[in-house]
């Protein structure tokens, strides 16, 4: 690290160096391990505290991100097993400031806390905090419920991570000039699943002040039944037997079992009902009760919220079926295996699925948009709740039919135009408008890491009154607005809908037309 100042600072296990970065500016410690090993024998079990180390540890480098497949041609997987680590950003002052720890996304399956967009350097800078990036067990290791084996494990490990590395940065973030007394948990897809779990476990009660769920799947959790189904069907793809034990899944090979997940994903009908292999599950610990429930209940940690999504979360539906017959029973399929009764009314505020943008939209509203109304509908009555759609698309994205496709809400926010996949689109674009939008996203999530409330132009998702129609949404465009319950009609549907429960209508019970 030639011509980079080194910083060192005391942990709870040792002391680490981390250097200010020469680019950018700021203070970096990278890597920085808050949980011990958590493969073989610690394998499906909850984590345990860093074994303390003699002398400077260097956190100068990212470390492997947890195991996962890379879903190419061949069969690669990436990562290690013993994955606890964490990467922390700062400005380069003195100043004690909040704190945001992020759960990254990848749909339970992969990422990584240092992903290109997510290293949080600009966003550290521009919104003035301690930002915090974590990785954590994912897809077989971290997201499947072994229960239906043994007992000895935990259904939902990644959360036990997620929880444990919250309370590293209770115990050790003052010492990098963070305030333990303001923490926002933060995260988009099922990272922003990962939030809005945080809430729901009681563990993490009181280790996080506020939080920020971007797109989040909230309704993507398992049953009991439904991870005893993908346990089996994990066991029968890696040739072992049916008596197999978890001390035998223990000393299984780790890349295969990620492998033999990965072609689960590939090869189950249940990917198209909303439903894959790898969620937490409701297991009575981190999750009492489905997070919809919880939040129902109002049992959830009454913190202000900001949760949104954006506008054309799955576009790329537009493509996967050709005729109207075909998106029509695709829809009533993936429908029918929650709420079969209710299956009609949905399609039909939704045009009956007759056009390619209807199927898209009802796939988007189904996973991340119908969801997050519910738990914002729901938590406002514990606490301050926001609401948002991201409308922003470059012309680019606009004309080849994408939008505001999931996930671009990204690069905005972290303030880096080329830091995301879809960024290489729009890589000739003209950034004056994508520098307008990220000044008013990082306005206002910086306001609320300092202050628990974003800027004053954005009214707080309430409800209706003589003067006010309620369901306040902010819509980052081009230019900032507000809309009033914006697609009420859809609202109504899915508020009469239940998607707590797959399998009401399991797929092989469902008429097949074909």
């Amino acid at each position: 690290m030639d011509g980079e100042q080194s910083l060192e600072v005391p942990t709870s296990a040792g002391v680490i160096r981390g250097f200010i970065h020469p680019r950018t500016g700021v203070r970096t410690w990278r890597g920085v391990p808050y949980g011990g090993p958590t493969g073989g024998e610690h394998r499906f079990r909850a984590p345990q505290m860093v074994t303390p180390w003699e002398g400077v540890r260097e956190t100068t480098r990212f470390a492997p991100p947890a195991l996962q497949g890379t879903f190419g041609w061949k069969d690669h997987v990436v990562g290690t097993e013993d994955c606890l680590t964490l990467d922390i950003v700062r400005p380069d002052t003195d100043e004690e400031l909040p704190v945001v720890v992020y759960f990254h996304g990848g749909s339970f399956v992969t990422g990584a806390s240092h992903e290109k967009v997510l290293r949080g350097h600009q966003l550290a800078k521009a919104t003035n905090v301690v930002y915090v990036s974590v990785n954590f067990r994912l897809g077989v290791l971290g997201y499947l419920d072994f229960r239906s084996v043994g007992s000895d494990c935990e259904a939902n490990p990644a959360i036990h991570d997620q929880i444990l590395s919250l309370a590293w940065v209770r115990d050790n973030i003052a010492n990098f000039g963070g305030n333990p007394e303001r923490v926002t948990i933060m995260g988009e897809s099922a990272g922003g699943a990962a939030v809005i779990h945080l809430m729901c476990a009681p563990a993490a009660r009181g280790m996080f002040h506020a939080a920020v769920a971007q797109s989040p799947p909230a309704a993507g959790v398992h049953s009991r039944p439904q991870a005893e189904m993908w346990v089996q069907q994990l066991i029968d793809g890696m040739g072992m037997s049916r008596l197999s034990t978890l001390e035998d899944l223990r000393k299984a090979d780790a890349a295969d079992l990620v492998r033999t997940g990965q072609s689960m994903l590939f090869n189950g009908k249940e990917l198209v009902q909303f439903n894959t292999a790898f969620m937490p599950t409701v297991d009575g610990i981190t999750l009492k009760a489905h997070p919809i429930d919880v939040f129902d209940m109002g049992k959830q940690a009454a913190v202000p919220l900001i949760i949104g999504t954006n506008a054309d979360e799955a576009s790329f539906a537009k493509t996967m079926y050709q005729t109207i017959k075909q998106r029509q029973r695709a829809a009533r399929r993936a429908l029918s295996v929650y709420d079969p009764d209710n299956a009609t009314q949905v399609m039909r505020v939704y045009g009956d699925v007759v056009g390619r943008r209807d199927f898209a939209e009802l796939i988007a509203d189904a996973v991340f948009w119908a969801p997050s109304v519910l738990v914002a509908t729901a938590h406002r009555q514990v606490a301050d709740t926001w609401m948002y759609r991201f409308d922003y698309a470059s012309e680019a994205m606009r004309r080849i039919g994408l939008g505001a496709v999931h996930t671009s809400d990204l690069a905005p926010v972290f303030g880096d135009p080329h830091a995301t996949r879809a960024s290489k689109i729009d890589r000739f674009a003209p950034v004056e408008d994508f520098q307008e939008v990220s000044r008013m996203m990082q306005y206002h999530w910086g306001e609320f890491f300092h202050h628990g409330r974003p800027g004053e132009e954005w009214p707080e998702y309430g409800f209706r009154d003589e003067d006010v129609p309620g369901r306040a949404t902010a819509i980052f465009d081009r230019e900032f607005s507000v809309l009033f319950d914006p697609k009420a009609r859809q609202r109504r549907a899915w508020e009469g809908f239940d998607m707590r429960e797959w399998g009401i209508g399991r797929a092989e019970l469902v008429e097949d037309d074909e």
